[in-house]
């Protein structure tokens, strides 16, 4: 059995584990189910993969109170889990490898986190000891290396790989518990084809475990460049991007609106070469904000400041960032695979950038042969690039249509979304027939009435975004729960609901809103 943390999957304690004994009870794949006609909303998902497969990256939380239960580690929800987003809930088959890792090298009560390389492992090590004190140890684990550290200090471990994505693969996990090798992968051709998405060359293209992976590395090469400076963090950011820059480094400064005085502070700062990297995502995650990315991209060059924007939200379909960033990140796990069955990460090297030289130095030693992604993850994401063009273009039309709707609904307070949100500042990165994106954000104006109006609503719901299906989250509980009172004072609404738009019908979607919002 597993037991939950707060920030993962702890194992629990066993005996006699070992790797033949671990292959005798292997899970079976799952039978999908088709998550775009027949949504995962009800309590009787509770806890189901999505999508219904074996390496699925994210889960069904159907209610409001599931949601809850879930961050208060309630027993009932907890148990009812079948999967989580990797990096928080340790995949069954990672569960495992960990347990056998455990059983092999561990003693006294010891844990163990494996980690898919030395350098992640040594990283993690460092980490570790600078915030208990502890000393631990690492050792080698079925071609992996695998950090041996006290009962005590295993939350620390694991909010390492939370925060760094330097994590083990669920498919990696499988097949070592299943004793079969990986097939090698082409990396040149995929690295092909991602450059080609967005107009890059394939040398300035890195791919990395996954979105947080390819940041932290972003952070990494950024306090070699620049060392013992402050990050600057531009606009709200995913949660865990700006724990990377507060726990990892030398600090950051953050400016929650960039606007107006504050931001005119900000580029006077930047223009001095104060820190070591600014950080911004175009647009931002939930409130879809996009910084004026040419005014902040001049700061950064009159600074020799590289500066880091994040394009997931929208994806490279619908902006185009190269010309102000020096270095572009994207979760490659949201829109371009789309389908939630892989995590994957790409660092983008920009040509324009006065860095380019020594921003490609570091990632060609850090991301030997431009992929640290394991093989069977790349074949997967090969295989799902494919329809991304023709998946965006249908998700793009769909969310607009859907904005639309709640922008007029009478019960709808505000919606988040580009075409509405710091709508010039978008304009200046959206590419030519580009659109606005598949991900809204959006509150009631009669809060107390959001929680109904969630279990209602008919719409797979889950952490995540990206997929072909749609999902449906309260983004600001399920990201922030530990501290709701500082993220309403920047904006966010604990009551915020985020919309991740797939491919099903406009109407369709459109008519399982209305129902909610009447039913609530």
């Amino acid at each position: 059995m597993m037991r939950f943390s707060l920030l993962g999957v702890c194992p629990s304690a066993s005996t006699g584990m070992d790797l033949q004994s671990v292959r005798t009870r292997l899970n079976p794949p799952q039978i999908l189910r088709d998550l775009i006609t027949e949504p995962a909303f009800t309590e009787a998902d509770l806890g189901m993969p999505l999508p219904k497969t074996r390496h699925a990256c994210s889960v069904c939380l159907p209610t409001w109170n599931s949601v809850l239960g879930y961050e208060k580690k309630l027993a009932k929800v907890m148990r009812a889990l079948q999967a989580g987003y990797p990096r928080f809930v340790l995949h069954p088959a990672t569960e495992r490898l960990f347990e056998v890792a455990r059983a092999s090298l561990a003693e006294n009560g010891s844990q163990v986190v494996v980690f898919p390389n030395k350098d992640a492992a040594q990283r993690a090590q460092r980490f570790v000891e600078k915030r208990t004190g502890s000393a631990s140890r690492i050792a080698s684990f079925e071609g992996l290396q695998a950090l041996v550290v006290s009962e005590e200090d295993y939350p620390v471990a694991m909010e390492y790989w939370r925060y760094t994505g330097e994590v083990v693969s669920s498919r990696q996990a499988d097949r070592i518990l299943r004793g079969k090798e990986s097939k090698s992968h082409n990396s040149v051709s995929l690295r092909k084809r991602l450059a080609k998405l967005g107009n890059h060359k394939p040398e300035s293209v890195f791919i990395y475990e996954n979105g947080m992976a390819a940041m932290y590395a972003i952070f990494r090469a950024a306090n070699k460049l620049l060392p013992g400076r402050k990050t600057l963090q531009l606009e709200f950011p995913y949660v865990d991007a700006m724990r990377v820059q507060k726990h990892l480094g030398n600090g950051v400064v953050y400016l929650n609106e960039a606007v107006g005085e504050s931001l005119d502070e900000a580029l006077s700062r930047i223009a001095k070469g104060e820190f070591s990297a600014v950080f911004c995502e175009a647009p931002s995650n939930p409130l879809m904000r996009t910084v004026d990315l040419p005014r902040v991209s001049r700061a950064c060059r009159d600074g020799g400041v590289p500066l880091v924007v994040d394009d997931t939200i929208s994806s490279t379909a619908n902006v185009r960032v190269d010309k102000y960033a020096d270095v572009i990140v994207s979760s490659l796990t949201k829109w371009i695979s789309g389908k939630g069955d892989v995590m994957a990460g790409q660092i983008t090297v920009c040509r324009k950038s006065p860095l380019q030289s020594e921003l490609m130095a570091f990632f060609e030693a850090d991301c030997p042969n431009g992929c640290r992604l394991y093989a069977s993850d790349a074949r997967v994401l090969a295989r799902n690039i494919s329809s991304f063009s023709d998946r965006m273009k249908k998700c793009n039309e769909t969310a607009e249509v859907i904005a639309d709707f709640l922008q007029a609904h009478p019960a709808i307070e505000t919606v988040w979304y580009p075409k509405y949100t710091t709508p010039e500042s978008y304009e200046a990165i959206r590419r030519e027939g580009g659109g606005y994106g598949g991900l809204i954000s959006f509150v009631l104006k009669n809060r107390k009435k959001t929680p109904r109006f969630f279990d209602a609503l008919k719409i797979s719901k889950g952490p995540s975004l990206g997929t072909e299906f749609s999902l449906a989250c309260p983004y600001t509980l399920l990201a922030h729960y530990d501290e709701l009172e500082w993220v309403e004072g920047c904006g966010l609404d604990k009551h915020l609901i985020r919309i991740s738009v797939g491919t099903e019908d406009a109407g369709e979607l459109e008519s399982r809103l209305a129902q909610a919002l009447e039913l609530a």
